[in-house]
């Protein structure tokens, strides 16, 4: 099927090229819309009811900051994703793709036949704050640093009882220290300000690094 990409820069999903923006055409039926200004985005489609789908690149907000909400029957041709990256890492290969109650099926079978056909592996989740990963991580993240100021264990010795103990690639700490301490800091405060758990409150180590700049 074919698809288009609307662009509106700073995506944090596509910072550089990507096979799905590189086949993208100039038109399709479903359309795209990536970068920091995805309202504006939204104004550039003409007939939007008439597509497939549209599907929209969300942060940590809702996808019904786009499409509004309803008595819990919300829902269209339009999909919300995320392409899931840690911080300032490289994006990862997951997209988290966001329906409503009501979402069309026609609609988000094309939006994850068009992210799968690009290479990249699709999780679908209902339409919450963070999504799945930030939701899951972001508490685990936040004990870990906690943890650290506490003294339980020095970072080195922390890192290496969760590779060995648990099979983890790499330590917590040492994660934060690649990605961004700071960068944690600002999906943690909006995920606190929007589900208001004290777990999600950003830790201070994190706070400490925001106000570092």
């Amino acid at each position: 099927m074919p698809y288009c990409v609307i662009d509106t820069g700073a995506s944090r999903s596509f910072p550089a090229a990507h096979a799905l923006t590189q086949g993208a055409a100039e038109d399709g039926e479903v359309v795209v819309v990536i970068g920091a200004e995805v309202k504006r985005g939204l104004t550039r489609i003409r007939e939007r009811e008439q597509k497939t789908a549209v599907v929209l690149e969300l942060g940590t907000e809702c996808l019904g900051v786009y499409t509004g909400e309803a008595r819990g029957t919300e829902g269209s041709n339009v999909l919300g994703f995320a392409r899931f990256r840690l911080g300032e890492g490289e994006p990862s290969n997951l997209v988290e793709l966001v329906r409503q109650p009501n979402t069309a099926p026609a609609a988000l079978a094309a939006a994850k036949n068009l992210f799968e056909g690009a290479g990249l592996a699709v999780a679908v989740c209902n339409d919450f704050p963070g999504r799945i990963v930030d939701r899951l991580i972001r508490p685990y993240l936040n004990a870990a640093l906690r943890r650290l100021d506490e003294g339980l264990a020095t970072a080195d010795a922390m890192d290496t009882t969760l590779k060995l103990g648990l099979g983890y690639p790499e330590g917590p700490i040492a994660l934060l220290e690649r990605t961004g301490l700071a960068a944690h800091f600002d999906v943690t405060q909006a995920l606190y300000e929007a589900l208001g758990d004290a777990a999600y409150a950003p830790a201070r180590r994190a706070r400490v690094a925001k106000q570092r700049g």
